[in-house]
């Protein structure tokens, strides 16, 4: 078979992937040029961490559905394991699709209607601290916002009292994930973390305990406990909810309000659909399938800058992909955000256009993968997807915005976040 191709690191091609990764403050512009120079299909070979990039619609079909129950998604080495131990997200096989079945009923689209009026209330609670006149960084916002609600909706516990508290705590465990030195040397557990670890744990296991005196349980803990599961594996799948979940929302939000303040004529027309259709009433669930110029700026936030930007697996055994062999043990990432720039499916991939995703428009098929796909596709993608229209278009009926800074630059992080935030100046609107 052919060899994988692979950038000589004292060659032209890494010298431009430096040069792009100077120019643009993120390695993503980096792992672009390689894969311009190499192909879809390419090796990354760094110290202790040895990677197989994948990219395109043919690649994510193969790691999401043909070779589903060959590739692993957990990795013993990597610090989201150890943090989220048996948590949804790291667990393999038949104990995967059991903890997921429990988990499904609460995250369901029924259950968005319960939700809702929350989505919207935790964002009153954030946005009735800001002054009109002032500048805050979205990112920050966006984020208290997304913590509210998840907390609120799924462990049905107001989380606002502990916000404060842990807010560092929250952004250290975020630090703890993120991609780092960790991967040269895969140590785990790493120093300067355990505080804020223990401080998450501490908080999670006092939420179980009070709420096992709850006779009433139709949230996602409450499914948990009903299930007759012990307090350590529920802790693992709150923490995977509170961290995984609240972090992609917070970065789709951060990056939808830097795109509307970017194309101010797109945040108008936003803005006067939400009227059209809300006016100064509350937004509601049936609101959520209302607005769809409000739902084309969404999705293609999430198409330039999808918060899950990669999926990665370890090879189970041998594998065989585009006439390259990929041997068992392998790391196997297959990268969501180039997919999502590729100019056969994207024409002019780094200009926002939102009527890419007008309606009557397709796609083809795994070219668009902001909550991955197959049978392990994001578990709370519906909920996202009503919870970004509910937040933004309250935010939109409520406040002006003018963006402060010319540029955000895609950091990888836990997720895709803008740096170096997302500053914006408020204006209360008259009209509410």
């Amino acid at each position: 078979m052919a060899t994988i191709p692979a950038p000589r690191p004292d060659g032209l091609l890494s010298l431009k992937a430096l040069q792009a990764m100077i120019r643009e403050r993120s390695v993503l512009a980096a792992i672009e040029v390689f894969h311009q120079g190499l192909g879809n299909i390419f090796q990354l070979a760094l110290p202790g961490f040895n990677a197989v990039m994948l990219v395109g619609p043919e690649a994510a079909r193969f790691v999401l559905v043909t070779s589903r129950d060959d590739v692993r998604w957990r990795s013993e080495g990597d610090p989201v394991t150890h943090l989220l131990r048996d948590g949804v997200l790291v667990i393999d096989g038949d104990y995967h699709d059991r903890i997921r079945n429990l988990m499904n009923p609460s995250l369901h689209r029924q259950m968005l209607t319960q939700y809702a009026e929350a989505m919207v209330a935790c964002t009153d609670q954030i946005c009735g601290t800001w002054k009109s006149g002032n500048t805050y960084d979205m990112l920050v916002e966006m984020r208290k916002i997304a913590l509210l609600i998840l907390v609120q909706t799924l462990f049905k516990v107001d989380f606002h009292p502990q916000l404060e508290r842990l807010w560092q705590s929250i952004l250290k465990t975020l630090a703890y994930i993120s991609p780092g030195l960790w991967m040269l040397w895969g140590s785990i557990p790493r120093p300067g973390y355990q505080k804020a670890l223990t401080d998450m744990d501490d908080y999670l296991y006092q939420v179980i305990d009070i709420r096992r005196q709850d006779d009433h349980r139709e949230d996602l803990l409450g499914a948990l406990i009903d299930a007759g599961l012990d307090n350590g594996v529920i802790r693992d799948q709150l923490l995977t909810m509170l961290i995984a979940g609240h972090d992609t929302s917070t970065a789709l939000l951060s990056w939808a309000f830097y795109l509307l303040g970017k194309h101010p004529d797109a945040l108008q027309r936003a803005r006067a659909e939400v009227q059209q259709v809300i006016g100064n009433g509350l937004p509601g669930i049936e609101h959520a399938h209302q607005l769809p110029y409000l739902g084309q700026v969404i999705d293609e936030a999430l198409r330039m800058y999808p918060p899950i930007h990669l999926g990665s697996r370890i090879a189970a055994r041998d594998l065989e992909f585009d006439g390259r062999q990929i041997k068992a043990g392998t790391r196997v990432v297959y990268s969501i955000y180039l997919t999502h720039h590729m100019k056969t499916y994207w024409p002019s991939p780094h200009e926002f256009q939102p009527e890419r995703f007008a309606v009557g428009i397709k796609h083809e098929p795994y070219t668009f993968l902001p909550f991955g796909g197959g049978p392990r596709n994001c578990i709370g993608a519906a909920f996202s997807q009503v919870e970004a229209k509910l937040v933004l278009a309250r935010l939109l009926q409520k406040f002006d915005f003018d963006l402060q800074i010319n540029r955000a630059y895609a950091y990888m992080g836990a997720t895709l976040e803008p740096r170096p935030g997302v500053p914006m100046k408020v204006q209360l609107r008259q009209t509410t």
